[in-house]
């Protein structure tokens, strides 16, 4: 008791000192901090019981204001627990300097004039409405612990419990009776948003939207419907009650702080949304535009068709980085350092791990403006010959003669050459030769004779443009014959090729002329030659048609 009294005198000498110095700092003349008033800054604690705050109070430096309100409280309920302390016996002992609160013969606290300047009230009275407070929280701490209240509470918990069981089930009921409300009127009646024969918004993305909206407000419902009722709960028992506002405030501290920030962020938000509906827009109608050009229902001069999707694609990269570089001011956070810190390391990274992949991207945009092939073309790449099946912006996709698929970066097509056997097919005719070793006493004229009927015989080649034959060289054992002829269809070259190829035998074993490749070094004995009777030897089959061709 002693040590008690010695601690709260302490406290009032200390006090009283505070607010000596705060004063004679406001009013004196001369001082440094002006009209600035120390009280101002002054930090407060809630006395709570039960989840009540029934009062503020101070403190000092050796004596937080949180340490003295959590004192006073423990005080209280040690006094509000103990049945021998009647609550109508709480009073007020005015002293030097200071106002003692007392429960019969125990203190529950001491009030100083520091205490009532915060609250800009006479000592006196303040001590008189907070000993009005305890007396009440005394009361009220006694009457919610006895048993007919408990039960009460109790009662009224379980039927809360029911109410929420019987609110999600009505809750799930309506929504999906809403559902099948909208999937039986209104489903069908849906249609596309679009203007004229532009589609800007698709039906079924119009009806997704709103099963989510109906999803939304029922998850939503019972969520707030849970929360009323967990509160509802842990406030009617005494125990729980510090609990329900704990609670209360981690559900609406963010919500409360999100919807500032939502307000605060709102004409922005309205920026950005209008932002984004007109580049998507904006999108729409140019993508509308280059799908017209590469149909064909619109022409540009000088423009090739293939050339309308790597251009849409080149203005889409173009449109969507002016609307970020827009929009980028007006993003949540953009100003901060974190998100300064993020954009630097992005930049950072692209820039260390992108330069592969731009040289590849500037390639396939070279590649294609410069019309080195399209899909469908026949093309030899360095030593891969095949058709082009996707062109990318970093590769380009070759299908081989053998179906086996081939990617080629763009970057090592541009570096290198490509032979397009497609390009000039079509219009020029794309010539296939082949070429043949005669000996000496053969003559000339009986070569190219053969040579032509060989190409007569192999249907694909054209008559017009004519074919020709050219001599490679006089060789020493033979003269070396290059036979020329047109075709129109470069992705049959490998078929025609081998045709003629047979047809070549055939004739020149027909007529009886050798041919001399590979060299030897004497004349033979016979004539190297097939015999026409072994033509078709097993497990060759004559075919009609080569019959017919003889």
């Amino acid at each position: 008791m002693l040590g008690s009294r010695f601690r709260g005198l302490l406290l009032s000498v200390v006090l009283t000192a505070t607010a000596g110095l705060a004063v004679a700092a406001a009013e004196g003349p001369g001082t440094p901090f002006g009209d600035f008033h120390p009280d101002a800054e002054i930090v407060t604690a809630p006395v709570e019981v039960d989840g009540r705050i029934l009062f503020r109070v101070r403190g000092v430096t050796s004596f937080p204001a949180q340490t003295r309100a959590d004192a006073i409280a423990d005080r209280l309920e040690r006094l509000a627990s103990d049945p021998t302390v009647a609550a109508g016996s709480v009073r007020v002992v005015e002293g030097d300097g200071h106002s003692a609160i007392m429960v019969g013969d125990r203190r529950v606290m001491m009030l100083f004039d520091a205490d009532a300047r915060i609250e800009d009230v006479e000592r006196a009275d303040l001590a008189h409405a907070n000993s009005e407070r305890i007396r009440v929280a005394i009361e009220d701490f006694r009457r919610e612990r006895s048993p007919e209240v408990l039960k009460k509470h109790a009662v009224w918990a379980a039927g809360a419990a029911v109410a929420l069981a019987l609110w999600i089930a009505l809750v799930i009921w309506l929504t999906r009776r809403l559902n099948s409300v909208l999937e039986e009127r209104f489903r069908n009646r849906i249609g596309s948003l679009g203007i004229q024969s532009f589609e800007i918004l698709r039906a079924e993305r119009i009806w997704y939207a709103l099963g989510a909206a109906v999803s939304a407000l029922r998850f939503l419902a019972i969520v707030m419907a849970a929360l009323a009722c967990l509160d509802f709960v842990l406030n009617g028992f005494p125990w729980t009650r510090g609990l329900a506002g704990e609670l209360t405030r981690v559900v609406l501290r963010p919500l409360k702080s999100m919807g500032g920030a939502l307000v605060a962020y709102f004409p922005d938000l309205v920026f950005l949304v209008v932002l984004a509906l007109v580049v998507r827009f904006v999108l729409r109608l140019i993508r509308l535009f280059f799908d017209a050009v590469a149909r064909g229902s619109v022409t540009l001069e000088n423009f090739e068709i293939d050339w309308a999707w790597p251009t849409y694609k080149i203005v889409r990269f173009v449109l969507l980085t002016f609307a970020v570089i827009i929009a980028y001011p007006y993003i949540p956070g953009s100003d901060s350092e974190a998100f300064k810190g993020i954009s630097l390391l992005v930049g950072v990274v692209v820039s260390l791990g992108s330069s592969s992949a731009i040289a590849n991207l500037i390639a396939g945009l070279m590649i294609t403006y410069r019309r080195a092939f399209k899909i469908g073309d026949r093309v030899m790449i360095g030593d891969v010959t095949g058709d082009v099946t996707e062109l990318h912006a970093q590769v380009t996709h070759l299908r081989t003669l053998k179906n086996e698929e081939v990617t080629i970066a763009n970057s090592q097509i541009l570096n290198g050459h490509v032979v397009n056997y497609s390009a000039l097919a079509a219009e020029h005719g794309l010539i296939l030769h082949s070429t043949v070793g005669i000996g000496y006493e053969t003559p000339w004229r009986q070569v190219e004779a053969m040579l032509l009927i060989a190409v007569a015989r192999t249907p694909g080649l054209l008559a017009d443009p004519p074919p020709f034959v050219l001599y490679q060289g006089l060789g020493d054992f033979c003269v070396v014959y290059e036979i020329n002829a047109y075709c129109d269809d470069a992705r049959a070259m490998s078929r025609l090729n081998a045709s003629l190829q047979r047809n070549i035998l055939d004739v020149f074993n027909e007529y009886g002329v050798q041919i001399m490749t590979p060299n030897y070094e004497a004349d033979p004995s016979h004539p190297k030659l097939v015999e026409r009777g072994q033509w078709y030897a097993a497990p060759a089959v004559a075919e009609p048609a080569d019959d017919a061709g003889k």
